[in-house]
């Protein structure tokens, strides 16, 4: 093995070892490669991470035979996809009973969730997939579950207040960073081939009221990343429902209610649309043709006088009311 390897290439290492599909795979040996020094001492490891990158992109894809069920490919539905992460016991299946109708087993021994299960939590007038997931140790993850990482939209790093912060932390963030999960300066959200790669996090702190002393600053002293925390309780409801708001916050997602020319605006079934969205992108999402016939808009809604004339590329805002009107 060459000398002088950046600790960069054995985090990517790990996570080609513990990938089980092409696409991780791909994205762990492209990791490896832009880690390695270039001189002659890795001129053969390079080679053969080249080689079996080549393989990997030359692969047919196989047609016919059994079908085989990914059981960690959670399609999104809702507003937006939240994934938990933590390590045994920790809250994650707690939490998902207590803000969503979804059947979690909740147990005192590790290990109870095998699976993903997802639920629909509510917030206001929005629906938000929350997704329990198996836990995680500093040996093992189960084999294609960083798949339903890779493509939510949230992360939710679940900390047990009342354990050892500073162990489950390091856990959840050797997970992340050795699989590119992080968005941060070495992480953009894509890599310069188009995949995706770091996802935004947020930290939910569990068990709050039976908490050790000054968990939160020794949890937030761990991690250079500037997580925002939420602290809860799920046994006494504490600040579930401040959770909720900042998960939808954190989506970042904006709701806006259309109306027909002369009649009230339905404010029941919101059009959802990530923060920055405008009046163009609103028709698209009703009728992407339907959108290229757009005349004009009026608004109701922050920063506009009632009823105000916008053009469409007129940035929204959450809770505007939107009239179209096409040639």
């Amino acid at each position: 093995m060459p000398a002088n390897l950046p600790p960069e290439y054995f985090k990517a290492d790990k996570w080609y070892r513990s990938a089980t599909t092409s696409d991780e795979k791909i994205l762990a040996l492209e990791h490896m490669l832009s880690t390695i020094p270039k001189h002659k001492g890795t001129d053969h490891l390079r080679a053969d991470l080249r080689r079996k990158l080549s393989k990997l992109k030359e692969a047919p894809v196989q047609k016919g035979g059994a079908k085989h069920v990914d059981i960690f490919h959670i399609p999104k539905t809702g507003a937006g996809q939240v994934v938990l992460l933590g390590t045994p016991n920790c809250g994650k299946s707690s939490i998902v009973g207590a803000l969503t109708n979804a059947k979690v087993n909740v147990a005192d021994f590790p290990h109870a969730t095998n699976s993903p299960v997802p639920g629909m939590l509510k917030y206001e007038d929005v629906q938000i997939e929350l997704v329990d997931m198996p836990p995680i140790t500093t040996d093992y993850s189960a084999p294609g579950q960083v798949g339903t990482y890779r493509n939510c939209d949230l992360i939710a790093i679940v900390i047990d207040l009342s354990s050892d912060v500073e162990e489950q932390m390091g856990v959840c963030l050797d997970y992340l960073e050795s699989r590119r999960l992080l968005i941060d300066k070495g992480t953009e959200a894509f890599d310069e081939h188009g995949n995706i790669l770091g996802k935004k996090c947020i930290c939910v702190c569990t068990k709050c009221d039976i908490a050790v002393e000054e968990a939160i600053e020794r949890l937030k002293n761990v991690s250079s990343h500037k997580f925002e925390y939420i602290e809860i309780s799920v046994e006494s409801g504490d600040r579930l429902d401040k959770l909720s708001e900042e998960l939808f916050k954190q989506l970042g997602i904006i709701r806006v209610y259309t109306k027909p020319p002369g009649k009230k605006a339905d404010m029941s079934d919101p059009f959802t649309l990530t923060r920055g969205a405008t009046v163009f992108d609103v028709a698209r999402a009703i009728h992407r043709e339907l959108a290229e016939k757009l005349k004009s808009a009026r608004i109701w809604g922050a920063g506009v006088h009632p009823g105000q004339n916008v053009q469409r590329s007129h940035i929204l805002n959450d809770k505007d009311v939107i009239e179209l009107h096409f040639s």
